[in-house]
């Protein structure tokens, strides 16, 4: 089954390009566009994509907002990318802090769009873990979001082997490559991951890294 995508920007031509760079491969459908975040919801319910590629920056609902009411409303809600012109942006962190599980350029390569859509339908790696560990480092020091972060760790309660697999997750390693550096089966791998979302009450790996980060647990400089 392809890998359905549905695409909100208000601007065309940014619609336009991204259906042409995704509908050229034989493995990802664009099911459906809007103009707005605030048209997401019904469209999302009624076409059930599997990844929303979203503008973070539109005038009456930006993505953050979108983002946090898809996943406060929608039962299994899809994976969410948000897509900016600038990657050190506080929106795209917030957005990320609300729920999305990764974000895109809109200068980015037809490849990399390809490879963000596909990476973000299996959820089983970080998106560009670099320039989440940055944003981190700009945007993450806020004292309250900090403190909040370090009792969800506390409750949270890793085993040692919990929390050696979080740190490779911060790293952007795949659960195979955790597997590998682990000695261990990617099954065991698996089992370990949702382990470390289901204590944290993190969506995907993106909040907890997220997570890692404010609390202290790993340093994102």
């Amino acid at each position: 089954m392809p890998v359905t995508v549905l695409l909100v920007d208000d601007e065309p031509l940014v619609r336009a390009g991204l259906r042409a760079v995704l509908e050229s491969q034989p493995d990802i459908e664009v099911v459906g566009e809007a103009a707005d975040g605030a048209a997401l919801i019904p469209l999302v319910r009624r076409l059930r994509p599997d990844v929303v590629a979203m503008d973070v920056r539109m005038p009456l609902l930006d993505g953050i907002e979108a983002t946090r009411a898809v996943l406060r409303t929608v039962d299994a809600p899809p994976k969410i990318v948000v897509i900016t012109t600038f990657e050190n942006d506080e929106y795209v962190y917030e957005a990320l802090r609300a729920g999305a599980d990764g974000f895109l350029l809109k200068r980015a390569r037809p490849a990399e769009i390809v490879h963000a859509v596909r990476l973000v339908a299996a959820g089983e790696s970080l998106l560009f873990p670099a320039s989440v560990r940055q944003l981190a480092a700009a945007y993450g020091a806020d004292g309250g979001g900090n403190r909040a972060a370090r009792a969800v760790l506390d409750r949270a309660q890793l085993t040692d082997r919990e929390a050696e697999v979080l740190r490779l997750m911060t790293r952007g390693l795949s659960n195979a490559e955790i597997a590998a550096r682990l000695v261990v089966g990617t099954e065991t791998v698996k089992s370990h991951v949702s382990a470390v979302l289901a204590k944290l009450g993190a969506r995907d790996r993106t909040q907890a890294v997220i997570t890692a980060y404010e609390s202290g647990f790993v340093s994102p400089g």
